[in-house]
This record gives C-alpha cells, sequence and structure tokens, in this order.
C-alpha cells in the first residue's frame, strides 16, 4: 500500500477526469491520497472532492506565489477551517524564490502565520521550499524556539542543508517524481541519508512526473515508481519502501484514519 501524501485533485486536468484518476491510483496499489490547498478562498472545491471520496484527505493553506492575495485571512480563519474531519494538514505554505510570484515581505508573512495554525492545531505544517534555503533556514529555527510544530518539506528540491536542518528540527522530507530525473543528484544523495522513519513519497500532481512518464500529465498512481527509485538509491525493496513511508504517513498526518 502507498500513499501519494501531496496532489492537487482540483486542478482541471486531474478534476474532469477523477473518477478514472483514483481508479488508476488503485490499480497502483495508491490506497490514499491528499490533496493539497494552494488558496484558501478555493477550499471549497477542494473539500468537496474530499468529502466524496472516502480515500482522499485535504488540507487548507495559501501557496507562496499567492501570499499576498490571502493576507487578510487570519491564523483563526485558517484554525476554524482545518476542523472539518477530511482536513487532515495545513498548507502548502513556505518560501518560493525561484518565481517571486509574491513579494518575499508577503510570503514570509504568510508562512508564519501558517506556521502557528500549525502550532496551535497539531496538524502538519506541508512547506513548499524553492530557491530560498537559507531563508527557510532561519525562519523554521525561530519558528521552533517559539515551539515545536510538526512539518513536512514537501517535492523536496532543495540543498542536503536544508534536509539535515529540517530534520534536525524534527521535521520530515517528501520526495516526488523529481528524484527519478537523471539530473538530480543531489535530491537523490539527500534520498539515501534521510533515516527510515522520516520521508514520504507524492506526486505533486499534475506536476513532475517521474521516468518514465516524464512530460506527461501526473497523477497520484504515478507515485509507484517514486518508491521503486527511492527502493533501488536505498538499497532495500519496494515493499519495505512503502511499508516504512505509509507509516511515517500515519505519524505525521495523524487525523488521516486510512481503515476506511
Amino acid at each position: 500500500m502507498l500513499v501519494d501524501s501531496h496532489c492537487h485533485l482540483d486542478f482541471d486536468v486531474l478534476a474532469d477526469d477523477i473518477d478514472g484518476v483514483l481508479a488508476r491510483a488503485r490499480e497502483n496499489g495508491v490506497s490514499h491520497m491528499v490533496t493539497i490547498s494552494t488558496r484558501i478562498r478555493r477550499f471549497e472545491r477542494l473539500l468537496a472532492i474530499a468529502a466524496a471520496h472516502e480515500n482522499v484527505f485535504c488540507s487548507i493553506g495559501t501557496h507562496p506565489h499567492n501570499a499576498h492575495e490571502e493576507l487578510d485571512i487570519s491564523i483563526d480563519e485558517i484554525i476554524a477551517l482545518s476542523q472539518h474531519p477530511k482536513c487532515v494538514a495545513i498548507g502548502e505554505a513556505g518560501l518560493d524564490y525561484h518565481y517571486d510570484s509574491s513579494p518575499r515581505e508577503a510570503q514570509a508573512q504568510s508562512f508564519r502565520s501558517h506556521i502557528a495554525a500549525s502550532r496551535l492545531t497539531g496538524l502538519p505544517l506541508v512547506i513548499h521550499a524553492r530557491s530560498a534555503d537559507d531563508d527557510m533556514i532561519s525562519i523554521l529555527e525561530e519558528e521552533t524556539e517559539q515551539g515545536a510544530f510538526p512539518f513536512v518539506l514537501h517535492c523536496f528540491s532543495s540543498g542536503a542543508e536544508l534536509a539535515r536542518r529540517g530534520l534536525e528540527l524534527g521535521g520530515y522530507v517528501s520526495f516526488s517524481g523529481i528524484v527519478t530525473f537523471k539530473n538530480a543528484r543531489e535530491i537523490q544523495e539527500a534520498a539515501k541519508f534521510v533515516p527510515a522513519d522520516r520521508f514520504l513519497v507524492e506526486t505533486d500532481a499534475p506536476y513532475l512526473a517521474p521516468v518514465p512518464h516524464r512530460g506527461k500529465s501526473n497523477e497520484p498512481g504515478l507515485v509507484r515508481h517514486t518508491a521503486e527509485k527511492l527502493a533501488e538509491l536505498r538499497g532495500t525493496s519496494f515493499e519495505t519502501i512503502a511499508e516504512q513511508s505509509t507509516a511515517n504517513f500515519k505519524r505525521l498526518f495523524s487525523k488521516a484514519k486510512l481503515d476506511r
């Protein structure tokens, strides 16, 4: 059994074929998935998908690209929306300096609000970090000093130092189809040293389809290829990776009940 810990089922390419997407996931041994929020004001669309399918959960949060659009949404509002039974995480939120679609000050402000919501609810924070390693480390360290909070560095594509510091602070690291790419050596090295009890697998669908589907639309069933690559890199079996990543998911996303 595998769990896709991060996908975007509300994006049209997946939403338009949701039954087919879920059927293909089952065929590939993917039992559950979390469809991740990128805009709080679109939460109802996301929640409708999760509520309609027993094996789909969701999160609540604002992607750093959209941080400047939702700064008026309070921490209390995020917490209130997170109380729905199918909402199992906060985010995704964080820093993205690759595109800088939102001012960096707005990204940091939004990120810290999501950290507060995670700390107060105990729900894991799904962190987006791209080309912002130093500032990400600084904020994580500063905020952890104010009180620990559960988190995962999703779709890990950063330097090894961020992975190590994240792990030291109690976080998890999630690997996507990027780890199957030939030029992803640094990410592949990180996949080797992350402890067995601290890694997850994900697709970030519909983006970042793994080899041999690279360049095509991604979907939860393809997370199997990421798990197979991790098994190769870590010198173990696919079955072991599936068992470990699912156990880790259950521990971090403890609100999600996989026996439904």
